[in-house]
């Protein structure tokens, strides 16, 4: 199975690479946080380069978007972003840290410094638009941001999240090779890195879209191996924070749709179905698995379907989605 070759993979990955797992955290608050032309600027004064994207006509949402593992702002919404804002919607995607122009470029800067960056960022944008809602958007990655942000003691100040192919493949849900790998890997090997895919594992169906990926210099193509084991710790923290997820300002309920692509081989379909199984009954979590979507879903061939989905989510977050994934996704959740 597709899942177990990416098992095996992984660990032949991260073992091949010697010894300190190195993480970059955020420094000490030295100044407010704030907006400087087309970056937001954190408390300890990093610069993480931000792009926005305005429809022709005057917006009806904010939409703050965060790219996935190794990619970057400008590439993830490149074959979405006319959609999005033609929809409506104000678009800001900021480089997070470690990626894209950010600073400290390949190296993990930790799961808490992404969150908390995701939140001074939802701030600042709540603070420049502040009679528009406001909603979180992450993919892969970003998605496992997104929850920590969402669950934070002093969570986004948003109106509602959506979740693209979250990124929820946590320690419990691989098997004991696997674990043991990371452990020795963490503890054991030094910074070398490892480039490469893994076969059989397709992100997308958007062959164009692969090429570009490939020949885009701000996409990271050889991965620290301290840096894949802080995603897994990543993963780790956001699949044990979704039963809580999401919430806003006063710790209220936010709505939240989560969407998933069957064909996913990056992001195995058995812990995505293990951590949504875990939801409380009354979860605030919307769930829709579209069936023909693979990982990057706002890159698929289906993509227009998803924008769809996230257009009506925004307008109105109880609103029956257009695509019927809600509906695939009951029969997924009970395979």
């Amino acid at each position: 199975m597709a899942w177990r070759r990416g098992v095996l993979a992984l660990l032949a990955l991260l073992l091949a690479a010697a010894c300190t797992p190195v993480v970059l955290p955020a420094g000490p608050a030295i100044v407010m946080p704030f907006l400087r032309g087309e970056a937001v600027v954190t408390a300890d004064g990093a610069v993480l380069p931000m792009r926005s994207f305005a429809p022709e006509t005057p917006p009806r949402a904010v939409l703050l978007a965060l790219h996935g593992f190794n990619d970057h702002s400008g590439n993830f919404l490149a074959d979405s972003i006319d959609q999005l804002t033609t929809g409506g919607l104000l678009v800001y995607a900021y480089d997070q840290r470690g990626f894209g122009r950010s600073p400290n470029r390949g190296y993990w800067p930790g799961a808490e410094t992404m969150a908390e960056d995701a939140i001074i960022a939802a701030r600042l944008l709540r603070a420049r638009h502040p009679d528009l809602p406001l909603f979180l958007m992450g993919e892969s990655m970003g998605g496992a941001v997104s929850i920590l942000a969402g669950t934070a003691a002093e969570a986004a100040p948003v109106d509602g999240y959506v979740l693209l192919a979250p990124a929820l493949w946590g320690r419990e849900s691989m098997n004991a090779v696997m674990r043991g790998g990371l452990w020795l890997a963490a503890r054991t090997m030094p910074i070398l890195g490892f480039q490469g895919g893994v076969g059989g594992v397709v992100a997308s169906d958007n062959a164009a879209a692969l090429r570009r990926l490939g020949r885009d210099p701000l996409v990271i193509r050889r991965t620290r191996v301290d840096a894949a084991v802080g995603l897994v710790d990543l993963m780790d923290a956001a699949s044990a924070a979704l039963p809580t997820c999401c919430r806003g300002v006063g710790n209220r309920p936010m709505p939240v749709l989560l969407l998933y692509g069957d064909k996913d081989s990056l992001i195995p379909a058995r812990p995505v179905r293990a951590a949504l199984r875990r939801l409380p009954p009354d979860s605030p979590v919307r769930i829709a698995i579209h069936e023909e979507g693979f990982h990057l879903l706002l890159t698929d061939s289906n993509r227009e379907a998803v924008v769809g989905d996230i257009l009506a989510f925004t307008a109105d977050p109880r609103a029956p989605l257009p695509s019927g994934a809600e509906d695939f996704a009951r029969g997924w959740l009970a395979r």
